[in-house]
């Protein structure tokens, strides 16, 4: 898990780097284990008052999309620097008159070991057609957990990171003993990052 001292570092990276007429205002920007997710606010279209709304969503369309041709090799530029120094993968997006737009992202498929009722929990999502497969339905639980449980995790997170602060002032730690390892014979997870399709 990434630091907070590590999170601020690299904002202030993506600060100082990104050019002051990118965007209307400082960019948001998130990190995980595999990617950095820059986002950042342009200008909405001039339309007329009595614009009806298949105009402005038209107009917001046109204008992202102008937004990414016209900044895509500088964009594509920083991420190359970034992900040399960093690390990980970075995608782009943007908002735009309220409408918020990823270009790229990284898809991280996540493998595990469910039993049969998790799985029934996830079959019941497909046969009501609330999702698609069964590793459509895991990612629609996870979005349910992320919307009602933020403060929770957040607090976890926080939680995590003085963990964190605790271990590394303590005296390095060698392989087990044992050699028995962290694995579960329940609980294996095995994660790996499949990037889509290059910034274009």
């Amino acid at each position: 898990m990434i630091t907070t001292e590590q999170k601020e570092k690299l904002r202030g990276w993506f600060a100082g780097r990104l050019p002051d007429d990118l965007f209307e205002e400082p960019a948001e920007v998130t990190v995980d284990r595999e990617e950095i997710t820059v986002i950042g606010r342009i200008p909405a279209p001039r339309l007329t008052e009595d614009a009806r709304p298949a105009e402005r969503e038209a107009a917001v369309t046109a204008r992202i999309q102008e937004f990414r041709e016209r900044t895509r090799e500088t964009r594509i530029a920083m991420a190359r620097d970034a992900e040399h120094r960093f690390r990980r993968k970075v995608s782009w997006g943007v908002v735009c008159d309220g409408e918020r737009a990823l270009f790229t992202h990284v898809a991280a498929p996540v493998m595990t070991r469910l039993r049969q009722p998790e799985r029934q929990v996830l079959d019941t999502l497909i046969a009501a057609g609330v999702a698609r497969s069964r590793s459509d339905a895991l990612a629609w639980c996870v979005r349910l957990v992320q919307r009602h449980t933020d403060d929770w995790l957040t607090e976890l997170r926080d939680s995590l990171e003085q963990v964190q602060r605790v271990r590394a002032q303590g005296p390095d730690t060698g392989p087990d003993p044992d050699g028995s390892g962290s694995g579960s014979e329940h609980g294996e997870v095995a994660d790996s990052s499949t990037p889509d399709t290059e910034e274009g």
